[in-house]
């Protein structure tokens, strides 16, 4: 405790901050735009990215297994936005609720905006139950956003999709509760960079007391040890927009205040996602090291107002 109670006192607003990390996890953990997960028995899932989506479980949040793909046959249906067969399906979010796993993901190819959203549904998550419940949401070349990294937020009865990948960053919609589909085209600027050719991706909106947090990835993903993925966040009293960070800046203006970046041996961490557990709000992470990317959990600490990892 002497140790984190040390660790705690770098949690300064803007700067990178010494951080216990990455958590405890053992077991087959490559991975790569992690999401978490828990059932109604306790059991957690992480699903990222891979052809096919991969599925890891655990019982204690800390030893993972790899136990198949969500499309065991692939998803052919995503063919056309992969440019290949049996791509790679990108940066999955996940959301068990009243039994149900909703598993948003996203099919494209670097660089491009031929990108589109689909959703999944399964009552266990076991790999090869999942019902394929269409596409959400797509873009081409003349949109000037990118359906790519989707995340659901549910406030209520109010459910939001945000997503969204460099070009004017990250956009929200308002999301059927029903259906899991758009309730309408309406959509919201939450996040926009023009720095670093504009490199904000990844968005999480997590819920905690009167605030909502829209966490995001900057800079450069997937260049192994030479990535520069870090996370950011900011928050606002409303789901739909007004995120400043910890200095007020605007994150529709750039803004965004640092919450995990390269430190020690823990190269580009970014991919996020955020939970609720028992124990408090989880971050959900990957990072690099020279033989590849792997899982990191750490606990948000929001004592303060701004979520500090610990």
């Amino acid at each position: 405790m002497h140790y984190l109670s040390v660790l705690l006192t770098f949690a300064l607003a803007g700067v990178a901050r010494a951080v216990v990390g990455p958590g405890v996890v053992t077991g087959n953990t490559a991975v790569h735009d992690p999401t978490m997960c828990k059932d109604k028995n306790g059991k957690y899932f992480v699903f990222s990215t891979a052809p096919g989506i991969e599925i890891r479980t655990s019982t204690d949040r800390t030893a993972w297994t790899l136990t198949g793909k969500v499309w065991p046959n692939g998803a052919s249906w995503t063919d056309t936005y992969t440019g290949t067969s049996n791509g790679n399906i990108w940066a999955p979010d996940c959301t068990y609720i009243n039994g149900v796993f909703w598993l948003y993901y996203s099919a494209s190819s670097f660089g491009s905006q031929k990108s589109a959203i689909f959703l999944a549904k399964s009552t266990t998550g076991a790999p090869g139950s999942w019902t394929n419940e269409g596409l959400v949401t797509s873009t081409t070349s003349s949109n000037d956003y990118n359906a790519i990294d989707p995340n659901l937020l549910i406030d209520g009865g109010n459910w939001y999709l945000s997503l969204g990948s460099f070009w004017t960053g990250i956009k929200s919609f308002p999301i059927n509760p029903s259906t899991g589909k758009l309730a309408s085209t309406t959509i919201t600027s939450l996040a926009r960079r023009t720095a670093g050719g504009g490199a904000v991706e990844a968005s999480a909106v997590f819920k905690n007391g009167n605030f909502y947090y829209l966490f995001t990835s900057w800079d450069k993903c997937c260049a192994g040890t030479s990535s520069t993925y870090n996370i950011r966040v900011g928050r606002s009293s409303s789901p739909n927009g007004g995120f400043v960070d910890q200095n007020g800046v605007a994150l529709t203006s750039g803004g965004g205040t640092l919450v995990l970046g390269t430190h020690d041996s823990i190269i580009g961490p970014g991919g996020q996602d955020v939970m609720a557990d028992g124990d408090g709000a989880i971050l959900i992470y990957h990072y690099y090291k020279s033989n590849g990317s792997f899982l990191g959990i750490n606990r948000l600490d929001f004592s303060s107002g701004w979520p500090v990892v610990v």
